[in-house]
């Protein structure tokens, strides 16, 4: 089972992000779970939302306290939240930020990691580009396709569509699969920021 934890703040796309990535993997044939954990209930309060995925059913219900993978869609929680506990370092993170792993403060943690499980996305100028607004959600969801491979990056398309339909679907679409093209290509030239060097 795949366990995937995403944090981020009111208002940003944290639980739909979840639904999105259980539709995906729903459209690739697996059994997958959505779940909100809020807070305070109010915009740019921190939030939490989690989806497991399986390719048997899923029978647990309770919070994911020991995530394969973190996705953090607002970078000021990093040094906020324990947005961490509990990841082992065998796990995948992905952030959303223009800034290297260096620069956040994270490399001393983070370098830890096996080499392609850290990606730092700039999903937020990648959803200006596309919606015009800093819309972190869906491309993180594209780059997390290309570095767990554990969905297609055809169907987090599918599931975008289905959510928002018209142009604004296509508008999501777009932007996760230019974070998806973003992550395969740093995958493959080994160069930018993606990935921190196991020790």
């Amino acid at each position: 089972m795949m366990q995937v934890r995403i944090h981020g703040r009111g208002g940003q796309g944290v639980v739909t992000a979840a639904e999105l990535l259980s539709m995906a993997a729903f459209t690739d044939g697996r059994y997958a779970q959505a779940f909100p954990s809020f807070g305070s209930e109010r915009m740019g309060a921190p939030v939490t939302a989690f989806c497991r995925i399986d390719e048997r059913v899923i029978r647990t219900r309770e919070a994911v306290t020991q995530p394969d993978v973190v996705i953090v869609q607002d970078p000021t929680l990093l040094h906020q939240v324990d947005v961490f506990g509990g990841l082992s370092t065998q796990g995948y993170v992905l952030i959303n930020s223009t800034r290297s792993v260096e620069e956040l403060g994270l490399d001393e943690f983070l370098n830890t990691f096996p080499h392609g499980h850290v990606c730092v996305v700039p999903a937020g100028d990648i959803g200006v580009k596309h919606m015009k607004r800093p819309i972190a959600n869906t491309p993180l969801l594209g780059g997390f396709a290309a570095a767990t491979g554990a969905i297609k990056i055809e169907s987090v398309v599918s599931a975008i569509r289905q959510k928002f339909p018209g142009s604004l679907g296509a508008r999501n679409a777009d932007a996760a699969r230019e974070a998806h093209d973003l992550v395969v290509s740093r995958l493959r030239d080994d160069k930018g920021v993606l990935h921190a060097r196991a020790n």
